[in-house]
């Protein structure tokens, strides 16, 4: 018996474990179904197969190849470790080996998997008559390299960003690539949703553009984890008709998927143990028996939290390496591939990462995942449970929950994890700020014909307004950039503004960059006297200089880290759909002013507070999408002011993490303000608002849906084992001098009625 399977026959016969599982579910091991290898591919593919050991191909990897031989754009929507990188490769490579002069580009989230996939490109095509170039490019490729990629590089890998802002403005020293481009591979296409789902989109329309301006009409295949609606978000993001292939025909291991809710510490008030301390416990169980694990948390603050506990908790002599790492963005990137390279070898016992690990990048035979807080959706859950039994027999994967309402209805709700559809993925590539920026890009790339298209999009009006600001000139029927200034430096594909903060450590003698944090976040992140964390390491910040972009930070060693507190105003500018009732339902654009005031010092283990000081900083202001519920008094049915507004604050805890679940995003993508009499309404409302500048669509969707989001809060709130209100659903008791937790359901019921 292994050491693992040792491990979760303890787990079993232990009560007090036991007591804590909501659900443990074994995922049978399932054969798979096969195809030969198709006659159209070049035998030499067939071979180097052999030699890798794979005789046949899953038949959903054949009727890929399938699709994309008879010419149809393709998506590819099956799990973790189905062997989804075989179904663009083969095709790929074997047209190349038929036409040299055929080009490719791949497209990775992140830099990691780009890596990940040009080793396993190589591997491939070593030993085939046909020398193809398989190389990187991406921030980290050296400089000396870089003029061989854009000559002579057969398939270049890279990522979103490094497209958006090094290849497109410069594509006239990529005329190979863009005249010759055949194939463009989109992998992981569940992670383009959101604010980067909506900028990839116009990168997409960027590079099409200019794959037209070369004479080139590429094929697009596909891959993403399983999703609601694959060939929506795909259409969404190449503008084109495809073919969606869904079935999964791998072979799988079995797998123990676990639910477990921390103990109560107080029932009256709903509080349960911290899921980081817990587990911090079962993580060292599992490393100290050899098993090797991979944490994943939500946040760079969770991943140094419990690197710090980990190391602590794990007794080694004074210099030995505890085997333990912490894997985020933020790390420079010699560290992030030291840490993968540590894992597939298996000297790293454990790793503690956010979701930058999720992806499929190659790092070995893993055999437990433990996820601190549900990951946000249940795709991504799968893919985080999906790092653990990639090569083995019996595997690992444990979703600790938290306190949050939406963590708390996942574990309460079994049936609805384990069976339901996975969400539908939601992006707005028409988001008049993204969407304004790539105008911006291309006409710096190409001029604009005045009747020009973006994709699909209309821009007539975006042309005229960048007339109007001096950014572009009209001559002959043709808009031409004019500034001086380069747009794509200044644009993040990750954020909807084009500012981050960078983090500078004035520890030494010589000022070191360790990181980075989006402005929105930087008040709460990186405000003076903030623990800002790093590598397990602590840092205070000195300044955070604000103009200049920048946080000055220096190693301290304390016992606590910090917590800043947000306050919000917000102010409706413009409805655009409307609906009134027994409650009156809106979304339209809003006004957001946020402000942070205050922060908490949060000790180290207990998760006590220490105290708190004053934050003084600039309030930021926001231009978004917002949904709105106003309650007319006829259907109040006589409750009190207090009451109304304790319910209000209460769904307005609870609210954005329950619909987060049914669109797919971060519960941090949304937020929520409830105000006892709203100035546009004049009634009292809550307000449900896409955390991002100019909206994502979350907020028209929630408007056709409120309804089952509605059910949903009401059923945690049911579910919640407190009396009368607490962090598991409505919020803290006694918040507002009233127990919320009665009022938030005489609400609901309201708006069920």
């Amino acid at each position: 018996m292994s050491n693992l399977a040792d491990i979760l026959q303890q787990w079993k016969e232990d009560p007090s474990f036991m007591n804590n599982v909501t659900r443990w579910e074994i995922v049978p091991e399932s054969k798979g179904r096969f195809r030969d290898f198709p006659d159209y591919l070049d035998p030499q593919l067939g071979m180097a197969l052999q030699k890798r050991g794979i005789d046949k191909l899953y038949s959903h990897q054949a009727a890929a190849i399938d699709s994309v031989e008879q010419g149809n754009h393709t998506v590819v929507v099956t799990p973790t470790a189905s062997g989804k990188t075989l179904c663009y490769n083969l095709p790929v490579v074997s047209a190349m080996i038929n036409d040299p002069s055929s080009r490719a580009l791949y497209l990775f989230p992140t830099k990691a998997l780009s890596q990940d996939q040009v080793a396993e490109l190589r591997e491939l095509t070593t030993g085939l008559d046909t020398t193809l170039n398989c190389h990187t490019y991406d921030g980290d490729t050296e400089p000396g390299l870089r003029q061989g990629i854009r000559r002579s590089g057969h398939i270049v890998v890279t990522n979103p960003d490094m497209l958006h802002s090094a290849i497109l403005p410069h594509h006239t020293k990529w005329v190979q690539l863009f005249q010759n481009l055949k194939f463009i591979v989109v992998d992981e296409m569940h992670q383009y949703r959101g604010v980067f789902g909506s900028h990839v989109a116009n990168v997409i329309r960027r590079l099409k553009r200019i794959c037209s301006f070369y004479g080139s009409s590429p094929r697009f295949i596909l891959c993403s984890a399983t999703i609601a609606n694959p060939g929506e978000l795909a259409e969404m993001l190449i503008e084109e008709p495809l073919k969606v292939i869904s079935e999964n025909s791998a072979p799988q291991a079995e797998k123990h998927f676990i639910l477990y809710n921390p103990p109560m510490v107080s029932p009256e008030l709903g509080l349960r143990r911290s899921s980081l301390l817990e587990a911090r416990q079962l993580a060292s169980e599992l490393i100290r028996k050899g098993i090797q694990t991979i944490v994943f948390t939500r946040s760079r603050l969770g991943v140094e939290v419990l690197l710090t506990y980990l190391r602590q908790g794990l007794k080694i002599r004074p210099g030995e390496d505890s085997g333990i790492r912490g894997y985020r963005g933020g790390y420079l990137p010699r560290e992030r591939r030291s840490i993968e390279d540590g894992l597939r070898r298996g000297t790293i016992k454990g790793v503690v990462s956010t979701n930058a690990l999720e992806l499929g990048i190659d790092i070995g035979a893993l055999d437990a995942c433990i996820m601190t807080g549900y990951p946000g959706s249940i795709a991504s859950t799968w893919q985080q449970a999906g790092r653990s039994g990639r090569r083995s027999g019996t595997s690992l994967a444990m979703l600790i929950a938290n306190s949050e309402p939406l963590n708390q209805y996942i574990v309460s709700n079994p049936e609805y994890f384990f069976g339901r559809t996975p969400e539908r993925a939601l992006a707005d590539p028409d988001n008049l700020i993204i969407l304004t920026n790539h105008v911006r890009c291309a006409a710096f790339e190409l001029p604009f014909d005045r009747q020009e298209r973006f994709g699909k999009a209309e821009v007539g009006e975006v042309l005229q307004f960048l007339e109007e600001e001096d950014v572009l000139y009209l001559s002959g029927g043709r808009y031409h950039w004019m500034e001086d200034t380069y747009p794509a430096e200044e644009i993040s594909l990750r954020s909807a503004t084009r500012e981050n903060v960078v983090i500078v450590d004035i520890t030494g003698s010589s000022p070191q960059v360790i990181g980075e944090v989006d402005r929105f976040s930087a008040p709460m992140l990186v405000h003076e006297e903030a623990i800002y964390m790093h590598g397990g390491r602590q840092f205070q910040v000195e300044k955070l200089d604000f103009e200049e972009k920048k946080a000055y930070v220096r190693q301290v060693d304390v016992n606590y880290f910090t917590d800043a507190n947000l306050s919000v105003d917000l102010k409706v500018l413009d409805a655009f759909e409307q609906e009134s009732g027994a409650v009156n339902r809106s979304w339209g654009d809003v006004r957001i002013n946020a402000l942070v005031s205050m922060f908490k010092k949060i000790r180290f283990n207990t998760h006590e507070n220490l105290g708190s000081g004053p934050v003084d900083l600039p309030e930021t202001e926001m231009h978004t999408n917002a949904f709105w519920l106003s309650f007319p008094p006829d259907s109040l049915g006589g409750m009190s002011p207090a009451s109304v507004q304790s319910g209000l604050i209460g769904l307005a805890n609870l609210v954005p993490q329950v619909a987060s679940l049914f669109l797919m995003g971060d519960p941090r993508d949304l937020r929520a303000v409830s105000q006892v009499r709203a100035p546009f309404t004049e009634l009292p409302t809550l307000f449900i608002y896409d955390n991002f500048p100019g909206g994502v669509g979350y907020s028209q969707e929630i408007y056709r849906i409120y309804r089952d989001i509605m059910q949903a809060a009401g059923k945690v709130i049911n579910e919640c084992y407190c009396a009368e209100g607490c962090p598991s659903c409505v919020g803290p008791l006694y918040q507002n001098g009233d127990p919320g937790k009665q009022p938030a359901l005489q609400l609901l019921e309201v708006i069920l009625r």
